[in-house]
């Protein structure tokens, strides 16, 4: 062998952890700041801008590509992931199942009412949605970064109160940002998850038979009005599993799944949804209603909604605590639940359409509140890490 041959395990060890995923996702981040503030800025814009298409129904812009279509295979995994947890795993006891939900219902309206509450009586005062939710992706790659300092449990209770809250605010835009809901689509999405449901109770294990009519799920929720990445957890809900450690179609699913998205489709939104270009207007929105609204919602109501209720919960014998965390943990992981770039960037499209201040204000807002709630939430979480004893 050459004494110039190159040792290639150390990579491949790295492209297997867990961390790999989050680091390549946070690289992508930093890079899109830096292209969207350069020369080749306006340039990047107009290619995510170029619409594509094989078909007149099927025509969208390239950034439409990524975050409706690649996103919701991204929400298919989680989905999928939430699903084998529910019958075999952390969240299959009752108890574990409603701590999540629950804490997703306080996480969601806490920071509504603060931004409400900020911006009452002002012409930002219908962006009150857009502190609801938190970034699935953003969040789980920050806590995947943190490793063994935090209890694998944890995970997934913040995996299950991601999309939660999220598919909370999807039922808010539905309601309260949608001009016009298309029923006939959803009728027609419906029909196809009841089939799908159908073929699980029938035995059906063949994969085809699920992501075919997965497809035309997402065809009818995207032309229905309602974001179409909700049609990736209805396929992932109605996949079959076991409760045993016979490998079933949905765990060789999520495995086929696994890489592609945490190496293709996760950092390929990053890229693209964090091209914001600054300015000093935009920097001043900081200190208005709208910018103390967004941060004050995510940063502190996230931690605060999520704490109380899931506490009230508990306490209440409505729920549990995963297993191996404890109090100062639940609000270590409402903090990491500030994260809030994906959904809360599309409410602020919603909400101050035709409005390029607000809505630049806006964006800048949900990085701040995003990464300050990143950089306390994975200090937080180290701090209440003791490594074991030699």
């Amino acid at each position: 062998m050459s004494k110039f041959s190159i040792n290639l395990r150390p990579f491949r060890d790295f492209l297997k952890s867990g961390m790999a995923g989050g680091v390549i996702l946070l690289g992508c981040v930093v890079i899109s700041l830096i292209v969207a503030n350069s020369a080749a800025g306006t340039a990047f814009e107009n290619f995510l801008a170029t619409e594509w298409g094989p078909s007149e129904h099927l025509r969208y812009s390239v950034l439409s590509w990524i975050n409706d279509g690649l996103m919701a295979i991204f929400f298919l995994l989680v989905g999928l992931e939430i699903k084998r947890e529910l019958v075999e795993g952390e969240l299959s006891s009752p108890k574990k199942a409603a701590l999540p939900i629950l804490a997703a219902i306080g996480g969601a309206l806490t920071p509504a009412l603060i931004f409400a509450v900020l911006n009452r009586g002002t012409d930002t005062s219908g962006g009150w949605g857009i502190p609801m939710a938190t970034d699935i992706a953003f969040a789980i790659a920050i806590i995947t970064l943190l490793g063994k300092k935090v209890p694998a449990s944890l995970k997934i209770f913040l995996a299950a109160l991601a999309i939660a809250d999220d598919l909370l605010a999807i039922l808010v835009i539905a309601v309260f940002y949608t001009s016009e809901l298309h029923y006939l689509y959803l009728l027609y999405a419906g029909a196809l998850t009841a089939l799908l449901v159908l073929f699980n109770l029938a035995g059906v294990k063949k994969l085809y038979f699920y992501l075919i009519p997965g497809l035309f799920i997402w065809y009818f929720i995207h032309h229905s009005g309602i974001h179409a990445t909700i049609a990736g957890v209805l396929v992932a809900l109605t996949l079959p599993t076991t409760p045993d450690a016979t490998e079933s179609p949905l765990e060789k699913l999520e495995h086929l799944l696994l890489r592609p998205v945490n190496f293709i489709i996760m950092p390929l939104f990053a890229l693209v949804n964090t091209n914001i270009r600054f300015d000093n207007e935009m920097l001043s929105g900081v200190f208005t209603p709208l910018g103390a609204g967004i941060i004050l919602g995510l940063v502190l109501g996230k931690p605060l909604g999520i704490f109380l209720v899931s506490r009230l919960s508990v306490k209440l014998g409505i729920s549990s605590l995963p297993q191996g965390a404890g109090w100062k943990h639940i609000f270590g992981a409402g903090i990491l639940a500030g994260i809030g770039f994906t959904m809360s960037v599309f409410i602020s499209i919603l909400s101050f359409t035709g409005r390029a201040l607000p809505l630049l204000q806006a964006k800048f807002s949900i990085l701040v509140a995003s990464v300050l709630a990143a950089v306390l939430g994975s200090i937080f979480l180290s701090s209440l890490y003791k490594s074991p004893r030699k």
